[in-house]
């Protein structure tokens, strides 16, 4: 173990600081346990903009140089939009700041993170080892979004300030009947699988269809455990073939990282036993139903103590106030991070559980917001109910954490809570992706605190998405006009 800490610790990375001094010693200890031949190829990943795993696969005889020296990717895969179309200026030769070091599609740099290596379950002879994109040379990239939420985390620790989320995340797992793999079905993207319900559905929680679903809830239970994911409940939501998973709490980049692994390895898993899982909202399918991410937060102090404990029945305590009030200020130029995608906006509707305005209430699954707090009751948080399970859980999180962080800075104070939350005067979430769009443009929080690069970089991708969307002749068109004129 010695040889390999020696090596690791001449490399680049540890030389210019970007390997710790205990990130060293953990990959170190790693190298050593993995001489066992157990496993034979590392995925060497990083999570991109939209959330999804990016990256090569070395043999395990390689991995010391990327402790080392880390690994070459091509910068471009943090441009491209969900088609797979890289949408920034690469070789007009114009590019400044960072986006210079991109041009003409150039490479930047993976640096792993010794901590997040896992061995995969359903492909034990392969592991996952998550890394931080960096420029070619070394200098952070203001919009990658692990690092970012790093940065925003360490923001609130300079307040004194640890956040606690709890996941419960929505998806839908099909039968599927057929591939799509013809040669006139690739693209960008190409079109998706045809595919069967599971479970006809709408027997919200209901035993017999749980029992039914169960094969698939426990192949899925045990690899996300085999992980060392913290499930809590396997659940039959509301609609046909929709799931639901709950994990335990955790801090945010922890579960940042536990949604990416579970996101992930759900789409694998059904992929390999024949079946489609997706997070998509609101799949096209008949009779489907949307699936939300609710996000339960709790903030502690240095102490660990639970800040949200209400004084009284009733009544919030100071910096619960003062969270809330942040996010419902910040909702609407945050919605770009809890719900990036065109299809997200379609489950803003009234009396379906989902939000579809800016406000919050006690233990009202309606709102926005919901307050499950009392005195003396350790475990008292507010859940945000806001985003669409495809969301980015570093951005989605960094949102959650400034959005609260400037509540609290300002000492804003949160509005009455709602009784009925469909029949208000509370302003609407945005309707669609560029309603989100132009909020975050005109917002000053996310260029505030994340920089002038972010902003640009989050306006100009999801910009691109809007106007593919927008050249798409729809069916509802063909059905409206076509006919008549």
């Amino acid at each position: 173990m010695t040889s390999y800490l020696d090596s690791i610790s001449s490399g680049r990375l540890a030389q210019e600081g970007l390997l710790t001094a205990e990130a060293q010693k953990t990959a170190a200890d790693l190298l050593a346990q993995l001489d066992d031949g157990k496993v034979e190829t590392v995925r060497v990943v990083f999570a991109d903009q939209h959330g999804l795993l990016r990256g090569k696969t070395v043999t395990v005889s390689a991995l010391g140089s990327i402790f080392r020296s880390g690994m070459n990717l091509p910068s471009t895969l943090l441009l491209k939009d969900t088609s797979n179309r890289t949408v920034f200026p690469i070789w007009d030769g114009k590019s400044s700041g960072v986006m210079e070091t991109m041009a003409g599609a150039g490479d930047m740099l993976a640096v792993p993170d010794p901590d997040t290596f896992r061995v995969l379950p359903w492909s034990p002879h392969s592991a996952w080892l998550f890394c931080d994109p960096y420029a070619r040379d070394g200098t952070p990239l203001p919009f990658a979004p692990r690092p970012t939420l790093r940065r925003v985390v360490s923001l609130l620790a300079d307040e004194g300030c640890e956040l606690t989320v709890g996941l419960e995340v929505e998806f839908h797992v099909f039968a599927r009947t057929d591939d799509a793999t013809a040669h006139h079905q690739a693209g960008m993207p190409g079109q998706p699988p045809a595919t069967a319900l599971l479970d006809q559905g709408y027997q919200y929680l209901a035993d017999m269809n749980y029992d039914r679903l169960e094969p698939v809830m426990d192949l899925l239970r045990r690899h996300a455990q085999a992980l060392g994911l913290p499930v809590r409940s396997t659940e039959v939501e509301m609609g046909p073939s929709q799931f639901e998973f709950t994990f335990e709490p955790a801090d945010a980049l922890t579960h940042a990282d536990n949604m990416i692994m579970f996101r992930t390895m759900v789409k694998e898993v059904c992929a390999r036993e024949g079946m489609h899982a997706t997070f998509m909202c609101r799949p096209k399918v008949e009779h489907s139903a949307s699936s939300g991410w609710h996000l339960h937060q709790s903030l502690c102090d240095a102490s660990g103590a639970n800040l949200f404990i209400p004084p009284a029945p009733g009544e919030l305590s100071k910096h619960a106030g003062h969270w809330i009030a942040g996010l419902l200020a910040h909702a609407s130029e945050s919605c770009l991070l809890t719900t990036p995608t065109v299809n997200g906006y379609k489950r803003y509707q009234p009396f379906q559980l989902a939000p579809d305005r800016i406000e919050w209430g006690y233990d009202n699954r309606g709102a926005m917001v919901r307050a499950l707090m009392s005195p003396g009751d350790k475990a008292s948080r507010v859940e945000n109910r806001v985003a669409e399970p495809a969301a980015n859980p570093y951005f989605y999180f960094a949102s959650q954490i400034l959005s609260g962080l400037s509540g609290l800075k300002q000492e804003l104070t949160a509005p009455e809570p709602v009784e009925n939350p469909y029949d208000n005067d509370a302003h609407a979430l945005p309707p669609s992706l560029i309603a989100a769009i132009e909020a975050f443009e005109t917002g000053t929080l996310f260029r505030n605190t994340l920089g002038a690069d972010f902003a640009d970089y989050m306006s100009v991708l999801k910009r691109a998405e809007w106007k593919r969307y927008l050249s798409i002749v729809t069916e509802w068109e063909q059905q409206e006009y076509f006919g008549i004129f």
